[in-house]
């Protein structure tokens, strides 16, 4: 079949921007932590260890970017590409712990807050300003579909917001003098990372347990394949994320009086592909109206249906057949 995918330029340009975001990054949040430290400013410091966090996770990103290029092998047939599953998953729930732990230093400082210099708060804030927005654009080609780079896009914006935040704070305790601000700044800032991670954290998790991809109705794909021409049943319909933003889907179609699967089942798969983003479609194609195989589950089934010759695949990604015996 002519489904011809290719990964390696998604994958060399993800790790060149994880790279990028990652250096760039790293080098502002020692600058910030060290004015935090001279200033005493838990704003600016509570914006420090949200970079810190940031800087983990790019970290992660961009391990995760560079294991998806591995190339598959017999035991890790999908390659390693789910790792860009699980970075997000650990940066998110790292974040979420930082911000914890922020919101119970900026509470415990209401009740005496320190004196603090409002100006170096503004130059310091207003670089990282401009360092997470740039961050954000090198990341932002293609984060829709790839929840790896979604997870870092949305961190950096969320940093630009905090240090927006902090500028604020600085401005107002430059003109007004009120030191509240500064920890009510950073109860502000850890509300923000909860609330940013929180998404990542859920969907991470989703794919993680191989739910389907948000922007892939299930209910609509087996309406779709059933209507395919010949199918009179569908069944054993899986669909999950393989990260990288690819998707994988396996389904048993129940078509008893045809004699064209091989195409179609190439018409299927570039429709699937079109339609839903299922770059990874394997279909089984069954004889009998009342098969076997829609009543068991987890084991290899062996079955005397009519079914055809087994389809050759002719690249490593959207490939489907049907199979006399096939796992589940």
């Amino acid at each position: 079949m002519g489904h011809d995918h290719h990964d390696g330029h998604f994958h060399g340009s993800a790790t060149t921007a994880f790279a990028a975001a990652t250096i760039i990054n790293l080098a502002y949040t020692a600058v910030e932590a060290g004015y935090g430290f001279w200033t005493n400013s838990l704003a600016l410091l509570s914006d420090a260890t949200h970079n810190l966090g940031d800087v983990l996770g790019l970290g992660l990103g961009w391990t995760a970017a560079v294991l998806a290029k591995r190339a598959p092998t017999q035991r890790f047939s999908y390659g390693w590409r789910r790792s860009t599953l699980l970075a997000p998953l650990a940066n998110s729930v790292l974040l979420m712990v930082f911000s914890g732990a922020l919101a119970w230093e900026a509470i415990r400082r209401f009740s005496a807050p320190p004196a603090v210099p409002g100006v170096p708060i503004i130059v310091v804030a207003s670089i990282g300003i401009v360092v997470n927005l740039a961050g954000a654009w090198a990341l932002h080609g293609g984060h829709e579909h790839d929840l790896n780079k979604r997870a870092a896009f949305v961190h950096l914006l969320g940093d630009a917001a905090v240090s927006l935040a902090a500028v604020l704070a600085g401005i107002g305790l430059w003109t007004l003098g009120w030191p509240w601000l500064d920890p009510l700044t950073a109860l502000v800032i850890s509300l923000i990372i909860a609330i940013g991670s929180w998404g990542v954290l859920r969907d991470s998790f989703n794919a993680t347990m191989d739910a389907a991809p948000g922007n892939v109705d299930p209910d609509a794909v087996a309406a779709f394949l059933g209507q395919r021409p010949g199918v009179s049943a569908v069944h054993h319909l899986h669909i999950w994320p393989l990260g990288g933003g690819g998707i994988a889907l396996t389904a048993h179609l129940v078509r008893p009086d045809t004699h064209d699967d091989d195409a179609f089942l190439d018409a299927t798969a570039d429709a699937l592909a079109r339609q839903f983003g299922i770059d990874h479609p394997t279909l089984q194609i069954e004889r009998g109206a009342d098969c076997e195989h829609a009543h068991h589950h987890g084991h290899v089934h062996e079955d005397d249906h009519d079914h055809p010759h087994g389809h050759d695949d002719h690249d490593d990604h959207g490939h489907a057949h049907s199979d006399a015996a096939h796992h589940h």
